[in-house]
């Protein structure tokens, strides 16, 4: 039975209180991931967390384009129709690789089963770094995407999810995906009853309102079954956009050191990971001079700490096309919750603080 229009509103409004959380994160993918673990742990005023379950992650699908580009690349000929994005898409990345020395040919990428494993080790070492007791909380994953929109990946997170969406209350359980949802879908279409319990908050790709593609968003397109599960089943959704919104969450190495690194065993190792960033070396960055990096995930928690530091609007609810560009759908009313702007120096300032123990 559909969700009613009173329940779906009440599901949408902004957070108040402590909330009951379930985080489900591709940890290892980057670094990204971790900022945003660290920060719901240390605000446990706000945030209760119930679990963290480790998402698959992989970069492989971009192996083909990569090649091919650095192909023509190499060629010195002008693109040919259709080539141009394709180039386009990958110069920067081809050109630093070859700066390093790196052949693109010979970069490896992990499966997504390698992803969930070193995702799941990850939320571990986060945990342990911050003195708090994983027991009973972290589980493993999808080991693979979805084959089919109807056909679920079985995990022990996936099983947890239900199990903790069902558990009597009534309130909503609130869903931090913050990489590819397959562990989120898999629930959904296992047991559908949960739509009626849950609230889940995604980052990814662009505005509903932008005509780009969301061929480059990494949550969106690695599982694209699990990503329109989002948008066409009705659960109540808050969607995030990585593109103009969450990518203002930048962080440069002057502010690492300044306010993150000698705080605490999280605090050196984020900046740890911060310099020692594995993402440098698969694109061949070199350096930090002038640069920031993206900690494109603490969006989804800014909102749950405080909803008006990532204001959102509700509008129809899209779906994906096949070319993965977004499109309304004729006779769908239900709505979902969208972030139109975010307040950068806010969010940053209170991690800052609870890094320091709450002071400045």
């Amino acid at each position: 039975m559909p969700m009613s229009a009173e329940i779906r509103a009440s599901r949408l409004q902004n957070p108040t209180g402590r909330v009951r959380v379930v985080i489900d994160t591709d940890a290892a993918n980057e670094i990204d991931d971790q900022f945003a673990l660290a920060w719901a742990l240390q605000s446990p005023d706000k945030i209760q967390i119930e679990a963290v379950l480790a998402e698959p992650y992989s970069f492989a699908h971009l192996r083909e384009g990569l090649i091919e580009a650095a192909a023509l690349i190499d060629s010195g000929a002008a693109p040919e129709q259709g080539e141009s994005g394709l180039v386009d898409s990958f110069r920067g990345w081809v050109l630093g690789l070859k700066a390093t020395g790196v052949d693109p040919a010979g970069i490896e990428f992990v499966d997504a089963a390698e992803g969930m494993e070193r995702s799941y080790q990850e939320i571990l070492r986060v945990y342990d770094l911050m003195g708090e007791d994983s027991a009973g909380m972290v589980f493993r994953g999808s080991p693979g995407y979805m084959s089919s929109p109807t056909e679920p990946v079985e995990s022990e997170a996936v099983d947890r999810l239900i199990d903790l969406a069902l558990e009597p209350g009534d309130d909503p359980l609130y869903v931090m995906a913050i990489g590819a949802v397959t562990n989120v879908a898999s629930a959904i279409v296992k047991e559908p009853r949960i739509m009626d319990h849950i609230v889940v908050l995604w980052t990814a790709g662009f505005p509903t309102w932008s005509p780009q593609l969301n061929t480059d968003s990494l949550n969106l397109v690695q599982d694209v079954a699990a990503s329109r599960i989002l948008f066409d089943s009705g659960v109540p959704l808050v969607y995030f956009p990585g593109y103009y919104m969450g990518a203002q969450l930048r962080l440069s190495l002057p502010e690492m050191e300044t306010w993150v690194r000698g705080r605490g065993a999280i605090g050196d190792y984020l900046y740890h990971l911060y310099t020692n960033n594995p993402l440098h070396a698969q694109r061949g960055i070199q350096g930090h001079f002038g640069r920031t990096w993206v900690i494109w995930d603490m969006i989804t928690l800014a909102w749950l700490l405080e909803p008006a530091w990532v204001p959102t609007d509700l509008v129809r609810t899209p779906t994906l096309d096949d070319r993965l560009g977004w499109v309304e759908v004729e006779g769908r009313d239900y709505l979902m919750r969208e972030a139109h702007g975010i307040d950068r120096d806010a969010i940053f300032r209170d991690f800052f603080r609870k890094l320091n123990g709450g002071s400045e």
